[in-house]
């Protein structure tokens, strides 16, 4: 048997020849070496960024609460004796609303906001559902991006406004003394999207009150806004295209309404008129359930 063979005939590897060198233990690397002082700064920088995280998607979920409240408020518009009391009511929930979106600007102060869009979009989204919400019962129009941008701009004057301060890091900013946030175009298109179906929701209600001239004003408006979507189609981001096929459901059930109104309307009691109105819209969402 060669000498380079081991026990039962199998050959030796060339290292094994060599002695094993021993696991040295309990010597580990030395905390204030440069790799480990760059690790702990990688620790520390990613810990923070995770916690700022967190707090934007708590704040996010305060901003759509507070939004849908609003939007729940208005609501009661159709109803109401008073319209200029829901709508100061309205206007003092907004401004709480953005007050939290201050305190989202402040974290993301000196960042880049995409990195973070994901954690606030809900939130922004559900704020410009409210707010031209809001704009279309005044005005019967639609508020544009850059009139929703410009009330984001906040002073230090708007600090003392039930804000606290998120985190430490941004006392140090706070010397810049102006905060803005600004909503994206994806974040406003969503926004109005969902805001076809308040205003098919406010349609109902308006039938019911009697009111038979809003359900065509909402008709127009809805149409323009369906015509808007159009041009985007599929080319725009997937959730536009989502959100499509729902404001199309809105419109055909305004339109439907304000057939209803229109042909019937003058043989039809004001009392009796939502309730031909809810059989229609349930005729109509089992035709879509059927297709």
């Amino acid at each position: 048997m060669s000498n380079k063979e081991g026990p039962g005939g199998f050959r030796k590897r060339k290292h094994d020849t060599f002695p094993h060198n021993p696991r040295r233990e309990g010597k580990d690397v030395h905390s204030s070496s440069p790799v480990m002082l760059a690790f702990k700064s990688f620790q520390q920088e990613l810990d923070a960024r995770h916690d700022k995280y967190e707090r934007l998607v708590k704040l996010s979920r305060d901003i759509t609460v507070e939004s849908k409240r609003t939007i729940f408020l208005l609501h009661r518009i159709t109803s109401a004796p008073d319209r200029e009391e829901v709508l100061t009511e309205s206007e003092v929930k907004l401004d709480s609303v953005r007050q939290k979106i201050l305190q989202v600007a402040q974290e993301l102060a000196g960042e880049d906001m995409h990195q973070f869009h994901r954690a606030i979009t809900i939130g922004l989204q559900e704020y410009v559902e409210a707010v031209s919400f809001q704009h279309f019962i005044k005005t019967r129009s639609l508020i544009s991006m850059d009139e929703i941008n410009k009330q984001l701009i906040f002073t230090t004057e708007d600090t003392g406004k039930e804000n606290k301060t998120p985190s430490s890091d941004v006392q140090d900013k706070q010397q810049l003394g102006t905060w803005s946030l600004k909503v994206t175009p994806v974040d406003y298109l969503l926004g109005v999207a969902d805001l076809t179906g308040e205003l098919m929701r406010m349609c109902i209600n308006s039938v019911g009150n009697g009111d038979i001239d809003t359900p065509f004003e909402v008709s127009q408006f809805l149409r323009q806004v369906y015509d808007g979507f159009s041009f985007i189609g599929n080319t725009g981001p997937y959730e536009v295209s989502k959100k499509l096929y729902t404001l199309k459901q809105s419109l055909a059930k305004v339109e439907n309404a304000c057939y209803a109104l229109k042909v019937r309307g003058s043989e039809i009691p004001k009392h009796m008129l939502a309730d031909v109105f809810s059989v229609k819209t349930e005729m109509i969402d089992q035709e879509e359930g059927i297709s």
